[in-house]
């Protein structure tokens, strides 16, 4: 039976070597590295690509947030388990967007992190269930009718959400549990973990074909600048402006999104 290969990475060496004692006791699994810095950690998943790859989030430069983004942009195969430090909406967030395929704090029991990896092996992202948080929820609706005001081509290359995922979202935000949207939208339980799902690519999608236009627009500044949430209002481009940055790096953002054509 091939093993699941497993790098681990974390700051604290008692969790790190916690987690590889446990997994060393598991027969379809095997730790074929480990680092405590993200740097060194993100050199050695380049050159020896693990299947599963489990990051601290928060702790060290580049983040494990970071690292996770680099990682789906050149490695999209590697699956990568986040651990927090602590329970942090705004870090859940960003590891949402980052790509990651799960999110656990420190104080999670080594079986729960088993069991993680195996089904994120299997293709799940339990780290779509946090949007079942009305908190978190609220926050993904403002960001995506955000990006919704952004017009003309830059905001073709943005994921819109559908009729149905938007009123799953608002349902989650207003309070609802998961047996009352789907009973107050008559849709099964794997048809509204399917549109979590969807949503949760869309946040990928968006945070990266976000940071590659800031990146572009950083280094061209004759290029009028896209206002993004959180950021600072600006101009759009121009259409000529456009069309030169759009054939230049067609091919990279449909590596990224798949959805430029």
């Amino acid at each position: 039976m091939e093993k699941l290969s497993v790098f681990l990475a974390d700051w604290q060496v008692l969790f790190r070597e916690g987690i590889h004692f446990t997994l060393s006791g598991e027969e379809d699994m095997e730790v074929i590295g480990e680092d405590t810095e993200n740097e060194q950690a993100l050199a050695f998943i380049e050159a020896n690509t693990p299947q599963v790859a489990i990051l601290n989030a928060n702790h060290g430069k580049p983040s494990g947030i970071e690292v996770t983004q680099r990682i789906k942009q050149n490695l999209p195969e590697v699956l990568v388990i986040l651990i927090m430090d602590s329970d942090d909406e705004e870090q859940l967030l960003a590891a949402m967007k980052s790509g990651a395929s799960a999110c656990l704090t420190k104080d999670v029991d080594p079986e729960i992190v088993v069991n993680t990896i195996r089904v994120v092996a299997q293709g799940v992202k339990p780290i779509s269930e946090a949007l079942l948080r009305p908190e978190i929820t609220s926050r993904v609706l403002e960001e995506f009718e955000a990006f919704s005001a952004i017009g003309g081509p830059m905001g073709d290359l943005l994921a819109r959400l559908t009729s149905r995922e938007m009123e799953i979202l608002r349902q989650i935000a207003d309070g609802g549990t998961k047996e009352q949207v789907t009973g107050a939208l008559s849709i099964s339980e794997e048809a509204m973990s399917h549109k979590l799902e969807s949503t949760l690519q869309k946040l990928v999608v968006n945070n990266h074909s976000q940071l590659l236009i800031e990146a572009v627009q950083s280094g061209l500044p004759a290029m009028s600048r896209v206002s993004f949430p959180g950021k600072p209002a600006t101009e759009y481009i121009t259409k000529e402006e456009f069309t030169t940055f759009k054939e230049g790096l067609k091919e990279r953002f449909r590596s990224l999104s798949g959805e430029i054509s």
